[in-house]
């Protein structure tokens, strides 16, 4: 745990993949009034609080999803990403222009991923992270895997691990004053 927290200590991007990480995977069409069908999706409200903490306390966000879902580029508005790729299953030349756009090293980096097409950035990262619904393949590529579910606090899971390596999760718990 120790070589995690160091790890997580050094990022200063959380960059992640949608379908399967942010969501369960589950696909909702849904008909519209004009007999055609709309996608949506299910976002936890516990990934979305603690996305927004990390925003507040200056840890970018970001995703890079294979798919292009109104859905999400709502839920990315809402919590405070930094940076939203959407329609990209080839990763690398997204992730490398989020580095160039940021200034950032990849040990600065930390990627959730839960599919093959996720293993290429996490290779790449700094602190790289499986979902528990994780591909076994993906899960022996993750320097640390969640014990929640993508789309169930699998993030929130991340974004308290982040807080905490860099002393900032007690200060969350007073301003909440959950501690005095």
């Amino acid at each position: 745990m120790q070589e995690i927290m160091e790890r997580a200590a050094r990022v200063r991007l959380l960059l992640m993949d949608v379908d399967g990480v942010l969501t369960d995977g589950r696909l909702y069409n849904v008909p519209d009034p004009r007999g055609g069908v709309f996608e949506t999706k299910a976002f936890d409200s516990q990934d979305g609080i603690a996305l927004q903490w990390l925003s507040w306390m200056g840890i970018q966000t970001g995703l890079i999803s294979g798919r292009i879902s109104p859905a999400t580029e709502e839920r990315a508005r809402q919590c405070h990403f930094t940076y939203i790729y959407q329609g990209h299953i080839e990763k690398i030349p997204v992730f490398e222009e989020i580095l160039k756009q940021s200034g950032l090293s990849p040990a600065e980096v930390a990627y959730a991923g839960d599919d093959l097409t996720d293993v290429v950035i996490m290779r790449r990262v700094g602190l790289a992270v499986a979902t528990a619904n994780a591909r076994p393949e993906v899960k022996q590529c993750a320097h640390l895997v969640t014990a929640r579910e993508g789309g169930r606090g699998a993030i929130r899971e991340v974004a308290e691990l982040l807080l905490r390596a860099h002393g900032r999760w007690e200060e969350l718990l007073r301003k909440y004053e959950v501690t005095r």
